[in-house]
């Protein structure tokens, strides 16, 4: 009886020091940004503090009007960040891509969550608590940087959208979108199909316009040869006039 809790002990043991060591790997590899500028202490919080959680496609990461409570970073997979507006209609506000952070602005203001992030298909995510982040910031000048240069990246971001979704014709607006997955997701092996599968609907809400709109603009652009559509797999044919048509709306 001895030896089997012995042998348990240690075996559970191994499997913390193995769990540990996974966790640490995946933090170096795709969280680098952050950990190349914390100290030896610091890395040891975080591995202590760090934990991997995996969504299914659409399952709420968090939703509007939650408490902020851990900094997220997405390692696999899509999410997307919306807002419901007047009559419930949702709009699509930034879409992640690996290796990016998010749900700590709400945090830093002290108010609940404005928006929801949704997992766009299956994703695997980061998440450390934030009052380890917070703890961390007041001792390291460097994180701090990072934060602010974060969330000034994402404001510039989100005034040029705000700019972009009210003054561009329904065309630009569209063309926008598709460059906008093209530049976050990439293509696949054909290097002309964009690497993500949206909905009309969902094209709808990041474009700022009803379904029927993003419905009957995807169909003019097929018929001027710009993109073939099979479903929900868009192959962009002519990116060079997209972007144009993006640029001047």
């Amino acid at each position: 009886m001895l030896l089997h809790r012995i042998i348990l002990f240690k075996s559970t043991i191994v499997n913390h020091i193995m769990i540990k060591s996974a966790i640490e790997k995946v933090i170096n590899e795709d969280m680098a940004e952050i950990w190349s500028i914390l100290t030896g202490e610091e890395k040891r919080i975080i591995v202590d503090n760090f934990n991997v959680q995996t969504f299914k496609k659409n399952q709420f990461i968090y939703a509007e009007g939650d408490e902020p409570e851990y900094l997220w970073c997405l390692l696999k997979g899509k999410v997307k960040k919306l807002k419901k507006g007047v009559g419930g209609r949702v709009q699509i506000l930034r879409l992640i891509r690996p290796v990016q952070y998010f749900g700590y602005r709400a945090y830093f203001a002290r108010e609940q969550y404005v928006s929801s992030a949704v997992a766009f298909e299956p994703s695997t995510l980061g998440a450390i608590p934030m009052t380890v982040v917070s703890d961390m910031i007041d001792k390291n000048r460097k994180l701090a940087w990072f934060f602010i240069h974060e969330l000034s990246r994402n404001l510039g971001g989100s005034d040029t959208k705000i700019v972009n979704l009210t003054q561009k014709h329904i065309r630009g607006r569209l063309a926008e979108a598709l460059m906008v997955l093209r530049e976050n997701y990439g293509y696949e092996e054909d290097e002309s199909t964009l690497k993500i599968y949206m909905s009309r609907e969902d094209l709808a809400n990041l474009s700022n316009m009803t379904t029927a709109n993003a419905i009957r603009t995807l169909s003019t652009f097929v018929d001027e040869r710009l993109i073939t559509v099979d479903g929900r797999r868009i192959r962009i044919i002519n990116e060079s006039q997209l972007r144009k048509i993006s640029k001047f709306g």
